[in-house]
């Protein structure tokens, strides 16, 4: 990490009822001695789309480069963000399987959003005692 650099830790999770259906996504954002609590519902969604939705806003929210330690409950995301999205990229936006990649308007906010930081992706057990989660 850039020591010169703000560090901010992010909490982010999404969900929904239904799926699709109404859903929703909750932000914590922490640096020093201040927290930033964001979130918003939509009538009609999906899970993943909430869990896509949660890391772009907080990063999409920062004003200038920081290091970021983001944590969410979602392997989906965090696979997707630091793995998969390289092949994805390789191949046009298309799975292994060579259908097109689900959400992805949101999976090139995130990477754009992403490339403006230097992110650690971290996850934790959903609602396991975690208390930001």
């Amino acid at each position: 990490m850039n020591t010169e650099l703000k560090l901010i830790h992010i909490f982010t999770d999404g969900s929904c009822l239904g799926n699709p259906g109404p859903g929703g996504y909750g932000i914590v954002m922490k640096y020093k001695h201040h927290t930033k609590e964001l979130s918003d519902g939509f009538s009609l969604t999906t899970n993943n789309r909430m869990e896509l939705l949660g890391p772009i806003i907080a990063l999409e929210s920062l004003k200038e480069p920081c290091n970021i330690v983001l944590t969410s409950d979602s392997q989906y995301m965090r696979q997707g963000i630091t793995q998969w999205i390289h092949g994805w990229k390789k191949k046009n936006w298309m799975t292994a399987s060579r259908t097109p990649v689900k959400n992805v308007d949101l999976w090139k906010r995130l990477d754009a959003a992403s490339q403006q930081h230097k992110v650690d992706w971290q996850w934790v057990k959903g609602h396991a005692g975690h208390p930001e989660n």
